[in-house]
């Protein structure tokens, strides 16, 4: 009987184990990117704030790329940092374009769409009822509030956007209005929750330069970084607390302790 050669059974074997465990690697991760891309075509940011673009969205190894258009500057951030947050993503390629004309920083265009995307996450106002004007840095607001404190948040959300000089708050009170962000408020995906959390403390005045850390667990939203003060500290958890989704916000944000030295 004539015995094989073991150099050559062996090989083969080993080529065969190895094409086997790459078959399972391949599928394991072209499973990933289409659970990445899946997700972030039903995520709440894509359903709701970019609907209306045209964004396609392909994954390749976690890292995903986004291509298209949108109607807005800020949708290009958006869209990033959904796709960002979304579990097995390793990068993403931003190639998005925006079909905004380009605003000079400061100009009342320009002022107007920092008011509109400071205003478009909050839950406890309505961006879709409210019409922003801007002129030589003054805006005004029109439209229909649920009460008058919602009407009050408006303005004080308004004036934190960057640019404004001041706000004239034409809203009116009306009786029995929809009540704004309960829709989806059970079924918000952690990845939309998270990117509305750093677009919103992106787009506030009083918080745009704070070097914060967002993370978001079954609508509970953790906070990290630093803080200048207390005050500030409770500012930011106030506006997190408002945002559509949000079930609690949990703030371990560490206060900046500032030592003066005395001059003997």
């Amino acid at each position: 009987m004539k015995v094989k050669d073991p150099t050559i059974i062996y090989p083969a074997v080993f080529i065969i184990a190895a094409a086997l465990v790459g078959t399972g690697v391949w599928a394991f991760a072209s499973d990933t990117d289409g659970r990445i891309e899946s997700s972030a075509r039903q995520s709440y940011v894509f359903k709701t704030y970019l609907k209306d673009d045209a964004i396609n969205i392909q994954s390749k190894d976690g890292v995903a790329t986004l291509t298209g258009t949108v109607a807005e500057d800020s949708h290009k951030a958006l869209a990033r940092e959904t796709v960002a947050n979304l579990p097995g993503v390793k990068s993403v390629n931003n190639q998005i374009e925006s079909k905004a004309a380009h605003a000079a920083d400061n100009s009342d265009v320009w002022i107007s769409a920092k008011v509109k995307a400071t205003l478009l996450f909050h839950r406890n106002v309505s961006a879709s009822k409210t019409q922003v004007e801007v002129q030589n840095g003054i805006v005004t607001l029109r439209g229909e509030a649920a009460s008058q404190a919602q009407k009050e948040l408006t303005t004080e959300y308004a004036a934190d956007a960057e640019g404004v000089k001041g706000v004239k708050n034409e809203i009116r009170v009306v009786e029995n209005p929809e009540k704004p962000g309960e829709t989806f408020g059970e079924t918000m995906d952690n990845a939309s929750i998270t990117a509305q959390v750093k677009m919103t403390l992106l787009f506030h005045r009083s918080t745009s330069m704070l070097n914060t850390t967002v993370d978001t667990k079954d609508g509970v939203v953790i906070l990290g970084g630093k803080a200048k003060n207390a005050a500030e500290k409770d500012l930011v958890t106030k506006l997190v607390t408002d945002i559509t989704g949000v079930k609690n916000v949990i703030n371990n944000m560490t206060v900046e302790v500032v030592t003066v030295s005395k001059n003997n």
